[in-house]
């Protein structure tokens, strides 16, 4: 009979106990939900959508507002507890300067006038984002929605201005260093747990269903560390169009996803029958 061989170290090089894996650090992931507690959105294709009317993108813009007020009410009615909707993102100041002086006065008259509107239906406001650039009226605007609304619970409807999913990891890590110096000097290593709570979304669950319209399937540079275990889903819609139909469309996609986590299909088969 063949004995087994065992490979041996080297002389002089002790052999080492791998380290036991353990999980990625994940937060608050639900696997077991009918309708997704928060949800993500690019909203893609004003442009187009005047475009094809022949029509100066500023009217797709204006009809862009409607659909976020149809769909802010439909998260409601849908019991979604946090909507997340990108106004523009901080690559948009690409943009030819009369667009982007367009987006900027469509902001200031949306915090004029929806946000009182948000309020007295029980919806909290966020904003997030390197506001820093914007006119001192509108940083204003916006500080003085969130802090009238911080107490509403309803819905946390978040709007993304001037954001990108790069920015927020940078500042995340600014952030962290700036409040424990003593680790950027012992040049200690900076772990996901970390910076997770400097991140600019970190009052919220991490998006269980990303939706984007317009047609272009990437995430463009949006959330890059919370849509980590994200459903996807994509439509040729352009933004104006997107209505409830649309809205409840991406939720029954939605429901049909088994949300695994890296885990198998057999463990969480193991998880219902113990619950």
């Amino acid at each position: 009979m063949t004995s087994a061989i065992r490979a041996r170290p080297p002389p002089g090089i002790r052999r080492r106990r791998l380290p036991t894996l353990q999980p990625p650090p994940t937060r608050e992931f639900d696997d077991a939900r009918d309708v997704p507690r928060h949800v993500a959105i690019v909203m893609d294709g004003n442009g187009r959508w005047a475009k094809q009317r022949m029509l100066p993108r500023v009217a797709g813009h204006r009809r862009g507002v409607e659909a976020v007020r149809a769909t802010v009410r439909a998260a409601v009615e849908r019991g979604i507890g946090y909507l997340t909707l990108v106004a523009f993102s901080s690559e948009n100041g690409r943009r030819p300067a009369d667009e982007v002086s367009i987006l900027m006065d469509l902001f200031l008259h949306a915090l004029e006038q929806e946000v009182d509107k948000l309020h007295e239906n029980g919806i909290r406001f966020r904003v997030i984002g390197d506001t820093t650039a914007f006119a001192p009226r509108i940083r204003d605007l916006i500080g003085a929605g969130e802090a009238t609304t911080a107490s509403n619970t309803r819905l946390t409807l978040t709007i993304a201005a001037n954001y990108g999913g790069r920015w927020d990891i940078a500042q995340a890590a600014r952030a962290y260093y700036r409040e424990h110096p003593e680790a950027l000097a012992a040049g200690a290593a900076l772990d996901a747990d970390a910076l997770a709570p400097h991140l600019a979304l970190a009052y919220a669950p991490e998006p269980d269903l990303f939706i984007r319209t317009g047609g272009e399937q990437r995430i463009s540079n949006f959330l890059l560390w919370q849509l980590a275990y994200t459903e996807l889903w994509f439509t040729d819609r352009l933004w104006p169009d997107f209505d409830v139909a649309a809205l409840d469309e991406a939720l029954r996609s939605f429901r049909t996803r088994e949300r695994r986590f890296g885990r198998t299909s057999e463990q969480l088969d193991a998880v219902a029958r113990s619950a």
